[in-house]
């Protein structure tokens, strides 16, 4: 065994912070995995009411790359404002994610938008430590989403905020397609 196969092991990274590019960091990293022959699956959290354009570009990886938009889109959060369905959505895609990660099926497993459904209280924190913490020895699991849980930052191995320094929209420019969607 070569120092680089013994010194391999599964990573927990976060893409996290107020600027634009948290999904898209972990898309090209995703990208990264399968070029090197890994499988990955990315289930995308609160997504689904848009048409996204990486929903069509993973397609062209066939069964190394499976993009699965879990929710319904947008998401009215606090008190009685959140939708149960919206949080039946969450924990589905959360038993989804768990299963997945547990299975050693996929050698990476990207979880979009997960710090928002854990910041909106729709998912304990704690469940998904216990879960990275017990994943098989070569799992990578990358999560994304502004206000990273502090207990999610603590075990992760990487994290990167992104900072917004200005944004198009300041100008008032439209979300743009191949940019935003």
């Amino acid at each position: 065994m070569t120092t680089e196969e013994s010194s391999r092991r599964g990573l927990i990274l976060i893409n996290t912070g107020p600027g634009k590019g948290k999904t898209t960091a972990a898309m090209g990293t995703a990208l990264r995995a399968v070029g090197n022959g890994m499988r990955v699956l990315m289930l995308q959290f609160l997504k689904g009411s848009w048409h996204y354009g990486e929903l069509d570009s993973t397609q062209a990886f066939g069964q190394n790359f499976v993009l699965k938009q879990m929710g319904r889109g947008f998401v009215k959060v606090g008190g009685a404002e959140t939708d149960p369905e919206d949080v039946r959505m969450v924990q589905a895609a959360w038993d989804e994610a768990r299963e997945a990660i547990m299975s050693g099926e996929w050698d990476m497993v990207v979880l979009d938008e997960i710090n928002y459904a854990i910041g909106y209280g729709m998912l304990d924190p704690a469940v998904v430590v216990e879960t990275l913490r017990n994943r098989p020895e070569m799992v990578h699991v990358i999560l994304t989403g502004r206000n990273a849980h502090p207990s999610l930052v603590e075990i992760a191995d990487t994290v990167t905020e992104m900072r917004e320094v200005k944004h198009a929209y300041q100008k008032g420019i439209l979300a743009q397609r191949g940019i935003e969607f």
